[in-house]
């Protein structure tokens, strides 16, 4: 449904001030802010997408498809009605802390899944647009519906840690990744249990590495870039920071202890199988993972 959307702009207003999103931008300004602090948001990299559907009831859903719409090159019919918040596209995440409602956008996706609405509060058309790696969110965003998964957001950041790690050959395969993480701290085990996938170096854009890490997510709520970066799925904004959060800190332990010209121990055997047979009742309940340590 298309229509004009000149009437359109107090109801838009309402959407960018509605109170019960008012959390969901204090989540976005505090990560954005942490992933500027930490590095892993150089100049516009990095972007996120939230799935906001569930704020909506039905009859603001029908006055969204008034917007004016850009088809998309795809169709993603099982994101039929569906809105979304996003990082706008080249925007540096120390503006998005700084000011989320001008540097993130709200689109709904159309009832056939084949464009999206933009929903613009700025009469002249001037506000943020989707980051360029809408294909791949949505991909991954229609997944998890097709899954049924609670996650609703997906996240992408160049966490320096993890790529520093991808440049060492050693570590440049799922198993062996996934070995060092965990082994050098329990939280790993315990919050990322099912550990990462791990895609070999893939020029970033393509339709090769959003393949490849649609594979990834079946899997794993965290995918590792080699050389580039990584996106994890989470509940919320600040569950996503936290998952890439826990593994850093795995990386950057064991860097610490080869600064020091010693090989790390790493937990071993033994202990990561009593870390997962005894889990701390605050930790998520999970599935035994198939990887061999």
């Amino acid at each position: 449904m298309i229509g004009n959307s000149g009437n359109l702009l107090p109801h838009t207003t309402n959407i960018f001030q509605k109170k019960e999103l008012k959390s969901v931008f204090i989540q976005i300004a505090g990560i954005a802010q942490y992933l500027w602090d930490r590095g892993w948001a150089e100049r516009n990299a990095g972007n996120f997408s939230i799935n906001v559907t569930g704020f909506f009831n039905a009859n603001e859903l029908d006055r969204l498809s008034f917007y004016p719409y850009v088809p998309l090159s795809k169709q993603y019919p099982h994101l039929a009605r569906t809105v979304f918040i996003l990082s706008g596209t080249g925007t540096r995440m120390r503006d998005v802390a700084n000011n989320p409602v001008e540097n993130v956008c709200f689109i709904f996706i159309s009832d056939s899944g084949s464009a999206y609405h933009l929903i613009d509060e700025n009469p002249e058309g001037r506000s943020a647009r989707p980051t360029s790696e809408l294909p791949t969110h949505l991909a991954i965003q229609q997944q998890l519906l097709q899954k049924n998964a609670q996650e609703k957001v997906v996240l992408h950041a160049h966490v320096t840690e993890l790529i520093a790690l991808t440049q060492l050959a050693p570590f440049t395969t799922e198993k062996a990744v996934n070995s060092l993480l965990w082994g050098m701290h329990p939280e790993t085990v315990l919050f990322l249990p099912d550990g990462v996938g791990f895609i070999p170096y893939t020029i970033p854009g393509t339709e090769n590495i959003a393949l490849e890490t649609l594979n990834g997510f079946e899997n794993h709520k965290v995918v590792l870039w080699e050389k580039h970066g990584c996106m994890t799925v989470a509940n919320t904004l600040a569950e996503a920071f936290d998952n890439l959060d826990i593994l850093a800190k795995a990386a950057k332990i064991y860097f610490l202890c080869k600064s020091t010209g010693m090989e790390p121990e790493g937990l071993n055997h033994l202990q990561l199988k009593e870390i997962r047979e005894n889990p701390p009742a605050d930790t998520p309940i999970y599935k035994k993972p198939d990887f061999s340590i």
